[in-house]
């Protein structure tokens, strides 16, 4: 009977250190979030799993929505969550600090940066065209489907500071 009750704790023991390991995992380290929205389709449709890679800017701040200690800082192209107004948010970093933004008011309202053309309303032309470049520390993230998307073409730069993750896969 002893020897049963060594292996019942044993497997106790090995059930409450996978439980642990797997919350930290998926507190520091990777989270797979469900999309909802077409502000990234068609490369990330609405409802597709996104992986992300949680300690790719950093390690973050559990149950919050910023940094305690930033690593790297997102690049080009990369697929970068945050957290804006209480939302986690799913958007692509076009461009980073430093980097020129140009806007263009003729035919249509536009900002062209790092070889993209993005579209704008007339509000988000108002709202931003007087910013050169992206401010240190921010970036700029919009939504590969320009037309759905709500993005730093509405709110504004994003810091560094608030990114959750780096979407890997889906």
């Amino acid at each position: 009977m002893g020897e049963r009750r060594c292996k019942i704790r044993r497997g106790i023991k090995w059930v409450a250190l996978g439980i642990g390991a797997g919350i930290l995992i998926k507190l520091f380290v990777l989270d797979l979030l469900v999309v909802s929205g077409t502000s990234m389709s068609p490369r990330i449709p609405d409802g597709a799993s996104l992986l992300v890679a949680k300690c790719a800017y950093g390690i973050i701040r559990p149950f919050s929505g910023d940094l305690l200690l930033q690593i790297s800082q997102p690049r080009r192209n990369d697929v970068v969550v945050y957290r804006h107004n209480g939302k986690i948010v799913v958007k692509r970093c076009v461009a980073v600090e430093g980097d020129a933004l140009d806007f263009f008011s003729e035919t249509s309202y536009t900002c062209r940066v790092n070889g993209l053309e993005i579209s704008l309303t007339e509000g988000q032309y108002q709202r931003i065209k007087h910013s050169a470049r992206v401010p240190e520390g921010m970036i700029f993230a919009v939504g590969d489907n320009y037309d759905e998307s709500v993005d730093s073409r509405d709110y504004g730069f994003v810091s560094v500071r608030n990114m959750l993750g780096k979407g890997l896969w889906r």
